[in-house]
């Protein structure tokens, strides 16, 4: 439980549908765990939006998170909105100074489209900023490598690195957070977690849901980008990396780096390092999905995927020879989040019995949060022959949601659950030969029918 101060939250895009959606609602559960918590709202956007209009927003959404009601309406009566143009200079500093006159430290939350959000922070490296102020930045950081390098040089000008927080949402999650607890907490896990005891890992996100008019977003950025390029990367690298001696944001973060710098597209046999498909017209749940290139708002001649699969291989002692498959994508099946870990076969079977022993899988789940453990019995028949017995349970939902795990470390100054700069460049990094491969045409784009698994030719 994170230690705070008095803080004052100022959400630049107040009225877009992350911060009613998400930012919001998860403060909401974040102040209903810590009712101490001393939080000023101040939400601003180029929108004009009376006061009251907003306190209603900010009511019902944190209502929503299951904040009490006699918080709910203390921070809704005490909060206000602000017309601001980000990009114009002398109406941030105006703001900024108004802002300060109130003591506390200060968090800006960009929860804007990435463009405007570098043209503010443009904007505020040539201000003189209030002391302490912190930054909150969503992905993406960048578009490709370049690009997220010159965005960290820009944002280092505008604060320190430990007062900028690049938000990951993926990081706030219970079952992410919860593979340290499973890792490090328990002794029959961490010695077999390997490449002598591991055979592939697969990290998956895959979703039911169509493009649902994100076309604006989506067809721009794609799967790979969307998910695997941030969320699925530093999922990776907290499952793979190595022991720390303690939970801390140096420490994490360095190991998480020192993991995805030994991590490179998968140069081995018997896998392919990138594939890509893009859905076709299908039925999900008993609902018609159009074909992505008929979806409003598509351009099919971006040659958007929505569905992305990367191999990769993290080269040290660790993980040598072990592929590490990243997938998601939409309008797929059951909609499948989580890590599938398939353990190699045992070194020696006795003679005896009738048939060989499966090899253990171990399955975490992300969304819902579970675990399950597949190991070889006896089977109850004929007891010589042997069959797969799972253990499993759900974990236990965490009552803070991600966006409120995120904010906590924020407005308590702990960067612990928040992008560092340089781990941002090196999952660019990773993907810069993919981007460069899709491009040139070397890797096709392949179909699949809204509603099943994939291409019917991927494995």
């Amino acid at each position: 439980m994170s230690d705070h101060q008095p803080v004052t939250l100022v959400i630049l895009g107040a009225s877009g549908d992350l911060t009613h959606r998400l930012l919001l609602p998860g403060l909401g559960t974040l102040l209903r765990a810590r009712p101490a918590l001393d939080v000023t709202l101040v939400g601003a956007a180029f929108d004009d939006l009376d006061d009251a209009t907003w306190r209603e927003r900010v009511r019902e959404a944190l209502a929503e998170g299951g904040c009490r009601t006699e918080h709910a309406e203390r921070m809704a009566s005490e909060t206000r909105y602000e017309h601001l143009d980000v990009t114009d200079g002398a109406a941030m500093k105006a703001f900024l100074a108004d802002i300060d006159e109130a003591g506390r430290p200060i968090v800006l939350y960009f929860a804007l489209p990435p463009a405007i959000s570098q043209k503010a922070c443009e904007v505020l490296s040539t201000l003189e900023l209030p002391e302490g102020l912190r930054v909150a930045i969503e992905k993406p950081f960048g578009s490709s490598l370049e690009s997220a390098k010159a965005f960290n040089q820009l944002l280092r000008s505008v604060v320190p690195e430990e007062r900028i927080f690049r938000v990951d949402h993926y990081l706030g999650k219970a079952t992410v957070v919860n593979l340290l607890g499973i890792r490090f907490g328990n002794r029959i896990f961490e010695p077999v977690w390997n490449a002598n005891n591991i055979e592939r890992v697969e990290i998956i996100a895959d979703e039911g849901l169509a493009l649902e008019g994100r076309a604006g977003y989506y067809d721009k950025a794609g799967a790979l980008k969307d998910m695997i390029q941030s969320h699925l990367l530093l999922v990776m690298a907290i499952f793979a990396m190595e022991e720390p001696a303690n939970i801390d944001a140096v420490e994490l973060r360095d190991l998480m780096m020192h993991t995805l710098r030994a991590t490179r597209l998968w140069s081995g046999e018997g896998e392919v390092p990138s594939r890509r498909a893009r859905y076709a017209a299908g039925t999900i749940d008993g609902r018609e999905v159009p074909d992505y290139t008929a979806e409003p708002g598509v351009d099919p001649a971006r040659q958007t995927e929505t569905l992305a699969q990367l191999t990769v291989e993290i080269c040290n002692a660790r993980w040598a020879g072990v592929p590490f498959r990243l997938r998601s994508g939409k309008a797929l099946g059951d909609g499948f989040r989580g890590i599938v870990v398939k353990f190699k076969p045992v070194a020696h079977l006795p003679g005896g019995f009738h048939n060989e022993a499966p090899p253990n899988v171990m399955v975490i789940g992300i969304s819902p949060e579970s675990i399950a453990l597949s190991i070889t019995t006896n089977a109850e028949g004929d007891r010589w022959d042997l069959e797969q017995t799972t253990l499993s349970t759900e974990l236990s939902e965490s009552p803070i949601r991600p966006y409120g795990e995120i904010l906590d470390g924020i407005l308590s100054g702990d960067p612990l659950l928040s992008v560092r700069g340089d781990v941002a460049e090196e999952c660019w990094r990773i993907l810069t030969p993919v981007f460069e491969a899709w491009s040139s045409g070397e890797v096709p784009l392949d179909e699949y029918t809204a509603g099943s698994y994939g291409p019917t030719s991927w494995n």
